[in-house]
C-alpha cells in the first residue's frame, strides 16, 4: 500500500527502479503527496485506486501518443488504478499551447486530452486548435479560460518540469508507478507488470 508520507528522493536512493548514479540528479526531495497527489491536476481512472500511474508526456511525442490508448485500456481494465497525466511540454511552443488549453478545459479535460493524444506527427498551434474544435471544443474559450487560470496552470507545468528534471528523465514518455520510475514507453504487459509489482510493495 502506498503511503503518502513516504519520501521520493530524487537522489535515487528511495526508488528501486531508478538505476541512475546520484550525481546525475539534483539533490531534491519530493514527497509522494506533491508528485502523485497534486490536487490541481485532474485524475483519470479510479480516483481512489490503490496504485497511481503518473505519465510525464508531451502532446507532440510520438511514443506518448502511440502508447496512450494502451495506457487508458490497462487502467480501465484494472479498475483500481489512478492515472495522473503530467504535462511536460518539451517540444516547443505548440506543446505549451496544447498543455495550457487542455489543463484549462475543466469538465472537458478528458475529451481534450484524448483528442490531442489521438493525433499523428508534429503539431503547430493551429493544428492544436483545429483538433480541439473538431472534438467539439472552442479553442478561443479555452484560451480565455487559460488566461483567467494562468497562475495555476503555469504552476503545474513548472512543478512537472522540476520533477522530471529531478528524476533525471531524458525525455518523454516517462512514468512513475507508485514510487518506481520507468523510463521510456511501456506496452500493455509492461504496465500490467509494473502495477502488479507496485501492489506487492
Amino acid at each position: 500500500m502506498l503511503t503518502r508520507r513516504y519520501l521520493l528522493k530524487a537522489t535515487a536512493a528511495g526508488l528501486a527502479a531508478a538505476a541512475l548514479p546520484s550525481p546525475v540528479l539534483a539533490q531534491v526531495e519530493l514527497t509522494v503527496e506533491e508528485v502523485l497527489f497534486d490536487p490541481q491536476i485532474p485524475v483519470l481512472g479510479n480516483p481512489g485506486g490503490d496504485v497511481t500511474i503518473a505519465e510525464y508526456f508531451d502532446y507532440q511525442c510520438p511514443f506518448c501518443k502511440r502508447g496512450h490508448q494502451d495506457l487508458v485500456n490497462v487502467v480501465r481494465e484494472d479498475g483500481n488504478v489512478r492515472l495522473v497525466m503530467k504535462d511536460w511540454p518539451i517540444f516547443g511552443a505548440a506543446s505549451v499551447h496544447a498543455s495550457s488549453l487542455v489543463l484549462a478545459a475543466g469538465k472537458d479535460y478528458e475529451k481534450a486530452l484524448h483528442a490531442l493524444m489521438a493525433t499523428k506527427g508534429r503539431l503547430g498551434e493551429e493544428d492544436v486548435d483545429a483538433v480541439l474544435e473538431k472534438a467539439g471544443l472552442d479553442p478561443q474559450s479555452l484560451l480565455a479560460a487559460f488566461r483567467k487560470d494562468q497562475d495555476r496552470i503555469d504552476g503545474i507545468l513548472a512543478r512537472n518540469m522540476n520533477q522530471a528534471n529531478a528524476f533525471g528523465f531524458g525525455g518523454t514518455p516517462a512514468f512513475l508507478v507508485n514510487t518506481r520510475i520507468h523510463h521510456g514507453a511501456m506496452d500493455k504487459q509492461a504496465l500490467r507488470d509494473a502495477i502488479a509489482a507496485a501492489r506487492e510493495g
